[in-house]
């Protein structure tokens, strides 16, 4: 199951390059996005993070990419490392739009297929794979709710689970300008692999950003500024226990670039 899982992410990822090929872009966004935050866990207790992140909508489907270069003020990770990375890649295959039939009923606009590679420094890799809708809720810009289960490979070795992610954004009318609050939710259902070592973990990750451009009469939706408010609930799968903190809460303060 663990190999079919692997082998289907990947194989996932490779039709989605070979369709995008010979399928139009519909639309696209590009950001860059600088965070600065205090009291993490697990990880170095300050940073700064650079994050470069790409969506696009295709005939077939959408796709999510971004890589962060994260950096420590000084302090040094376990490993010895000042600094680190890491990247996901995301498409999602739309049963609506590859059959030309209707996938909607109710609230749900669409199914489909969704895939995420991630990858950090050193060992870290993860191959996703599930099923997808999108919703239409009154009062959201977009609503998705995304199904997977999860494979790793890992330095203490191979694990699978299930995780459930939904991802939102809604914008709030405020002035001149607006307030735009988006993100997601990563909760990892059962992370033990048999082990033992792991542990089921919930990943809570908004976004509040004031479209500053827009204020500034600049073009809308260009230049936000806010802050990236960041939950784990027993990060990385590590237990939180006395003695160690694994329960992370950190509010960011954010600049946002659209180009």
């Amino acid at each position: 199951m663990r190999t079919l899982i692997k082998g289907a992410a990947v194989a996932s990822l490779v039709m989605t390059s070979s369709i995008a090929t010979a399928s139009p872009l519909l639309w696209q966004d590009n950001s860059v996005t600088y965070l600065y935050g205090k009291d993490f866990q697990v990880d170095p207790s300050i940073q700064q993070t650079v994050t470069l992140e790409h969506v696009s909508g295709w005939s077939f489907g959408d796709l999510f990419m971004f890589v962060d270069s994260i950096h420590y003020n000084g302090e040094k990770d376990v490993a010895g490392n000042n600094s680190t990375w890491y990247g996901e890649i995301a498409p999602r295959l739309s049963l609506g739009k590859l059959s030309g039939q209707q996938f909607s009923f109710g609230p749900i606009t669409d199914v489909l297929l969704a895939a995420t590679y991630e990858q950090g420094r050193g060992d870290i890799k993860n191959y996703l794979l599930g099923p997808a809708v999108d919703l239409t809720v009154p009062g959201f810009d977009y609503l998705q709710l995304n199904t997977y289960y999860r494979h790793s490979d890992t330095p203490e070795g191979v694990r699978s689970a299930w995780q459930i992610t939904p991802v939102w954004a809604f914008t709030i009318p405020a002035g001149r300008s607006d307030i735009l609050i988006d993100g997601y939710i990563d909760w990892i259902v059962d992370n033990d692999g048999g082990n033992g070592d792991k542990h089921a973990n919930l990943h809570f990750n908004p976004q509040v950003k004031y479209d500053l451009g827009k204020a500034l009469g600049w073009q809308a939706k260009q230049l936000y500024t806010g802050i990236e408010y960041s939950y784990w609930k027993n990060k990385y799968g590590l237990q939180n226990v006395s003695g160690f903190d694994t329960n992370q809460n950190v509010t960011n303060l954010l600049v946002k670039m659209h180009f």
